[in-house]
């Protein structure tokens, strides 16, 4: 019997990347999957990878920052299956015209902060509003942060800030809803190898990165799945309030590990 058999999971930012990844994860192990996204065709692209698996899923087009849009995607998801017992908070605004403009903060236009607040910690806190009265005793909303949310860059300030704002807001979710049985977690990934990603980078950056971790290998989405999918379970039962790092090591060391490396002194 898997893990998620008869139950139903909702997962946004899912029409690519980790939020794909944790869908098809979660629906290979028994879920009916909810694949919102912005994007109405990475959405019903998604779902039907999922289906064509063998697995139960339907395209929902969402934006996490209008909360007329949440709700209505909460509502035909229990409406569909009946019920929510998984809710993966995986949305994030990384649109090359926000999360690019993201830069020094004496030049930061304000437009991009408000934006990447309003998708990746508004739109956390308004799926959490509408989904948890759907959800009984023995459900479970894992969110995405970052490993941006707690170490400081030379950029994405805004970004790491809403991913720092969500290491608390899951702690109150967690003591909010604990006696209903409902449980609030976070995954906080470094830098994922996504398609994106080693586009978004090129080689040099990415050696970059390389060096920072303490493991040869880099994440990849499925790692990042495969984590999504315990703290969903009931395998994770008394695990709630948690932001659990998954970064290949690169922030259990002092920074001259990297240093080293760079300079070849290692």
């Amino acid at each position: 019997m898997s893990r998620f058999d008869g139950k139903v999971a909702l997962v946004t930012g899912a029409g690519s990347g980790i939020g794909a990844a944790c869908a098809a994860r979660l629906a290979a192990e028994g879920a009916c999957v909810g694949v919102a996204d912005l994007r109405s065709a990475a959405a019903k692209s998604t779902a039907a990878a999922i289906r064509a698996r063998g697995g139960t899923a339907m395209a929902i087009a969402c934006d996490v920052s209008e909360e007329v849009q949440v709700a209505a995607a909460v509502a035909d998801l229990v409406g569909s299956f009946g019920r929510l017992d998984v809710l993966h908070s995986n949305a994030a605004c990384l649109d090359p015209d926000v999360y690019g403009r993201d830069g020094d903060l004496a030049d930061l236009d304000v437009r991009v902060w408000d934006r990447t607040m309003a998708v990746n910690l508004r739109g956390a806190m308004l799926m959490v509003k509408h989904a948890v009265p759907a959800m009984g005793s023995g459900s479970a909303i894992v969110i995405t942060s970052s490993l941006s949310g707690y170490l400081g860059d030379v950029d994405h300030a805004a970004y790491g800030t809403s991913k720092a704002a969500l290491t608390g807001f899951v702690r109150y979710v967690a003591t909010m809803y604990g006696s209903r049985g409902v449980r609030c977690n976070a995954v906080a990934p470094a830098l994922v190898m996504t398609e994106a990603a080693r586009l978004a980078l090129g080689p040099s950056r990415l050696a970059d990165k390389a060096a920072e971790r303490l493991l040869p290998w880099p994440c990849e989405v499925e790692d990042v799945a495969a984590l999504v999918a315990f703290l969903a379970s009931d395998e994770a039962r008394c695990v709630t309030g948690q932001s659990l790092v998954i970064d290949s090591g690169t922030s259990a060391h002092r920074p001259e590990h990297a240093i080293h490396t760079w300079q070849g002194l290692e």
